[in-house]
């Protein structure tokens, strides 16, 4: 039978969603976020280091508000609040992306073939797992949050950064996936869509840099 939930909206009414149908939105929204990360990338591909941190710093900034202010993750605006951290964020890492791709591009083609992997398996694992990981989701996101702060500076600022931090900041991010998928199936509702896309969205950002980072060493 399929998986069928409800929530209260902000008028009082209901609106019913099955699991597949939450599942092809939030997975709609990462695809689109990912369009605009990669618009952003190859807006940003000539600016400066300093430009491209400040700009980054914003991105980063707004994923914090959207932490705390709910309007930034339910409804129309939380959408467009998405799709404005994957376009900073792509600015951010334009002149980083552009200088691998053209220096080191197996590197790039590396990181993302492996981050597509991870992706998939672990949103596969953590949505067919019948433990509920609802607990982990808060501390494995504020973990995040500051892992991709780590793994953006050492892409921008050094040559290929550590690559054990790199690799614990990917196995983090990849964790986070699986319990983002877990409490979609388990806990999910329309009203979690855009929250949940953001969460998944960082964490394949995340696993990117990470990854460019060992990849480029």
């Amino acid at each position: 039978m399929e998986d069928v939930r409800t929530y209260a909206g902000r008028a009082g009414s209901r609106e019913v969603v099955s699991t597949a149908t939450l599942l092809g939105q939030v997975m709609f929204l990462v695809g689109v976020a990912l369009a605009f990360l990669v618009a952003g990338s190859y807006i940003g591909r000539d600016l400066g280091q300093g430009t491209a941190f400040t700009l980054f710093l914003v991105a980063f900034g707004m994923l914090i508000a959207q932490s705390f202010v709910e309007r930034l993750r339910v409804g129309t605006l939380a959408i467009g609040w998405l799709y404005a951290i994957a376009l900073l964020l792509g600015i951010g890492i334009g002149p980083a992306l552009s200088y691998f791709i053209a220096n080191d591009p197996s590197a790039v083609t590396q990181a993302a073939g492996a981050t597509a992997l991870i992706t998939v398996g672990m949103g596969a694992g953590g949505f067919a797992l019948s433990k509920d990981l609802k607990a982990w989701m808060r501390p494995l996101s504020f973990i995040v949050l500051i892992a991709v702060v780590i793994s953006f500076a050492m892409l921008l600022f050094s040559s290929g950064g550590n690559p054990i931090i790199s690799a614990i900041i990917a196995i983090v991010s990849a964790l986070l996936i699986a319990v983002n998928f877990n409490y979609l199936r388990k806990h999910g509702t329309a009203a979690d869509a855009v929250w949940i896309a953001t969460g998944i969205f960082v964490s394949i950002v995340n696993i990117f840099l990470s990854l460019l980072n060992i990849f480029g060493d």
